[in-house]
């Protein structure tokens, strides 16, 4: 089960989640650089797309709104009070002191609804990092503090006069000392695994005998006492376990002794005691789910050489290399991280069944992740046209298994005779009758206009004069799959009144862009001399298999939340390249055979 809401996340954090009810956060909220960080698509020139900078322009500008915010939580006594007030001082009100603000006050909220025994990761650029660093500390105290990882986000920056800035920061942070963590792991690489095992009939192992539990020369400490009847000084040695050995196991013992460290080692099967041998045996066979613990550096490493052998848990990655761009995962959006990296952080810090949360959930690859992973999940974004493309994501991804609910509609009841487990979404926040839908014309008419293309999943067009002028959203299609340009279906969307002079402005844009066919989106219904002037248009022919379709159609906000469609090519022989498409996800349908698996 998921749930996407659409809406400011600090609204609706504070109006709709729980306390302590999430396992795990993860935030990628823009780095202090909205208007380089949200643009969904781009134009033939390369520009971004007008609108969605529009939508976020004012995101973090300090103005009067920003110090009401700042205000509220300073006015809270404790330690974000005081950092707040440490920034302001040094920084002034500026769009960073904007940012800080904005942040602090949805941290203070992602901490009230995560459990006790979840954890928060904060993905951020350097720019920021050490700020946010600062006030994670207020938020969840110094002691929270577990790792500031690194990942390699893409490759060489050479044109540049400084070091290349090629690395991401992501701030990890747990609520309580009792946090969720299941041991990370990355496959062992061939060439470590030839250079440290033995391989026999059985597989890989390491069998030393004598020294390697032991180094050269006296130690009069714990490390030059006997251990269970060895006594290494009478050989003129100490014992001293190899930091290779400690890899290969779990748990940190590095701050142990050397007696405890070998009680460690020899209770969990690693030392063997042979009657009449000389020295203990160390031995240990690499099983299907053995690797090297997950580091703090997360940089791409190409398997060249592969791995020796596969792993049963599928929580054991490989690694989360950048994407590149003409990776199959990509979709179009700018901002967008592998799923890989996701499933890593999933996969350390919750288990099955668990909820994860993304405030800043843009294109959808946590909630993609956290779907595979067989956890339930969260995804809030401010921008309808997201939620849009999270949905045909989910879609695309799980073919036949995903439903949509209505806010208030309940889950269907299921039989004992499914074997797809279906994947209910309900969507929180997004228009639900036409006067919702006038509302949100009224209050944002950019908002509007990208929830109503949503209804017919079109992208939007950068709105400016020229060529595009009278162009809110285009559908791409190819009804020759041999063809390499697409056909247009061109829509406008109107929130205000609409006459039969919009019809004809319609037509001439449909005419000038040599468009298949021309859509109206209005809240108002038709008229009769719209609906003439419409018709008038004729039709658009499909060239493989000659079906007709209305050239130019009028549809209302109604009609469309009602069901009724627009008349398009839709057959096998039409491929949609309106959005890239998602990929399917790995697992068989078939797999999920039990209701909450």
């Amino acid at each position: 089960m998921g749930t996407l809401y659409y809406g400011d996340n600090l609204d609706i954090l504070k109006r709709y989640i729980k306390d302590e009810s999430v396992d795990l956060v993860y935030l990628d909220p823009p780095f202090n650089s909205a208007q380089n960080y949200n643009a969904f698509f781009h134009e033939k020139d390369g520009a971004d797309a007008a609108s969605q900078i529009r939508a976020f322009e004012d995101t973090w500008h300090w103005d009067i709104e920003t110090k009401k915010a700042y205000d509220a939580v300073t006015e809270q006594p404790g330690k974000v009070s005081d950092v707040m007030q440490a920034y302001y001082t040094f920084l002034g009100g500026n769009d960073m002191m904007a940012y800080l603000t904005m942040m602090s006050s949805r941290l203070v909220e992602l901490r009230r609804i995560l459990k006790t025994t979840g954890s928060l990761y904060l993905h951020c650029d350097p720019t920021a990092s050490h700020y946010l660093k600062l006030l994670l500390d207020a938020v969840f105290g110094p002691k929270s503090f577990s790792n500031e990882i690194v990942w390699r986000r893409t490759g060489a920056h050479g044109k540049i006069k400084r070091f290349g800035p090629i690395h991401d920061t992501i701030l990890y942070y747990t609520k309580s000392a009792s946090y969720t963590w299941n041991h990370p792991k990355r496959p062992y690489m061939k060439g470590h695994v030839e250079e440290n095992f033995v391989k026999d009939a059985e597989g890989w192992r390491t069998n030393y005998y004598g020294n390697v539990l032991t180094g050269s020369g006296t130690r009069n400490g714990e490390s030059g006492k006997p251990w269970q009847g060895f006594d290494p000084t009478a050989k003129g040695r100490h014992w001293a376990v190899p930091g290779k050995l400690l890899e290969l196991i779990d748990d940190d013992i590095s701050h142990l002794g050397q007696h405890e460290k070998l009680d460690y080692l020899y209770e969990k099967g690693f030392i063997t005691i042979v009657p009449g041998e000389a020295w203990p045996i160390y031995g240990h066979r690499i099983t299907a789910n053995d690797g090297q613990a997950v580091s703090d550096i997360w940089a791409y490493q190409p398997y060249t050489q592969g791995t020796v052998f596969g792993h049963e848990d599928e929580c054991v990655d490989e690694d989360v290399r950048w994407l590149k761009p003409r990776d199959k995962e990509r979709l179009g959006y700018p901002t967008q991280k592998p799923v890989t990296l996701l499933e890593r952080i999933i996969c350390a810090s919750s288990k099955p069944g668990d909820v994860v949360l993304d405030p800043f959930c843009g294109c959808g690859t946590t909630i993609d992740a956290a779907e595979k992973l067989g956890r339930q999940w969260v995804g809030i974004d401010i921008t309808s046209l997201a939620i849009a493309l999270i949905k045909s994501r989910l879609a695309e991804a799980y073919p036949a298994r995903v439903k949509f609910l209505r806010p208030t509609e309940p889950e269907p009841a299921l039989d004992q005779a499914h074997t797809v487990h279906p994947i209910f979404v309900r969507v929180i926040g997004e228009p639900v009758t036409p006067a919702d839908a006038a509302k949100l014309a009224e209050e944002d008419k950019f908002h509007f206009q990208f929830w109503a293309l949503g209804l017919v999943t079109a992208r939007p067009v950068e709105q400016k004069k020229g060529a595009d002028h009278g162009i809110d959203g285009k559908i791409l299609f190819r009804d020759d799959p041999e063809s390499a340009k697409p056909e247009q279906i061109i829509i406008q969307v109107k929130g205000g009144k609409t006459g039969v002079k919009d019809v004809r402005d319609l037509r001439g844009v449909l005419d000038r862009e040599k468009a298949a066919i021309g859509i109206l989106i209005s809240l108002q219904p038709p008229t009769g001399p719209m609906e003439t002037e419409a018709a008038s248009a004729g039709f658009y022919e499909h060239k493989t298999n000659k079906q007709k379709f209305p050239r130019l159609q009028l549809r209302t906000v109604k009609e469309l939340m009602d069901g009724k469609g627009i008349e398009r090519p839709t057959s096998a022989a039409s491929l949609d390249d309106t959005f890239k498409k998602a990929p399917k996800s790995k697992k068989k349908e078939t797999e999920q055979t039990e209701l909450g698996v």
